[in-house]
């Protein structure tokens, strides 16, 4: 593939890093974006950043840390992303779409993704339900099950490295969907649109959730609606308010 084209891909890309304790954490993960060819660096409420410990850490990688984003919330730092993937080594109560750091490098080399966000959770806890839930699927890195404790930067970089060699190493057509993928900012409105309407019916008790509207979410998280489709269900949506008014 023609190194303009890789480029356009690698743009695409946004490393998020998300209440990063250590700053060297994140000075190491910028050195390992760099060599991979990965640019954007978004921070969400690191504890301690701009840091010596960072800067020294990130041996060359200094431009990375001087043009990176801090935000003071998740849902801040993806809005504008229309594929958003967080990683996890943990398996959850409810399941969640999961792939391979190799699935996802494939994946988001044949689709037409506008924007892409890789979140990585603190070092200790990693991330929460509630910003698993921002997430479209989730990247698992295989490891020994005895013992699969991966250091931050470590993780950045085996992901980068897959997407690396998969776009240097894909050769096809790249898919030419005439619709954009929506962004992740409008299916936050897309789901506070649809729980206020399932409450509206009847179908949806507001003081005991359960777990319904997390359900919905791994749906249309899973489907990765285009705007068009995204317009159609708002549209529907509306309509069915309007008869039960």
């Amino acid at each position: 593939m023609p190194f303009d084209k890789r480029f356009k891909i690698f743009e695409k890309v946004c490393i998020v890093l998300v209440g990063t304790t250590h700053p060297g954490n994140i000075g190491a993960a910028a050195r390992a974006m760099k060599t991979m060819g990965q640019q954007n660096l978004r921070l969400v409420s690191p504890s301690n950043f701009p840091s010596a410990d960072a800067s020294a850490r990130a041996a060359g990688a200094d431009d990375l840390l001087a043009k990176s984003k801090e935000f003071t919330s998740l849902k801040e730092a993806i809005k504008d992303c229309d594929l958003v993937v967080g990683t996890s080594a943990r398996v959850r109560g409810i399941p969640w779409p999961m792939l391979s750091p190799r699935d996802f490098a494939k994946k988001i080399s044949k689709n037409n993704f506008s924007s892409i966000a890789i979140v990585f959770g603190k070092e200790s806890s990693g991330l929460s339900n509630e910003e698993l839930q921002l997430c479209n699927m989730v990247l698992k890195i295989p490891t020994n099950d005895e013992y699969n404790s991966l250091n931050l930067a470590a993780a950045v970089q085996i992901v980068c490295y897959e997407i690396f060699t998969q776009i240097n190493s894909n050769n096809e057509e790249k898919s030419t969907e005439d619709s954009l993928l929506v962004s992740q900012e409008k299916m936050e409105q897309f789901y506070l649109h649809l729980e206020e309407c399932l409450i509206q019916i009847g179908y949806h008790d507001e003081n005991n959730p359960k777990k319904l509207m997390h359900r919905l979410r791994r749906l249309f998280n899973r489907t990765q609606l285009y705007d068009s489709e995204w317009r159609i269900l708002r549209g529907i949506i509306s309509k069915i308010q309007e008869k039960n008014k």
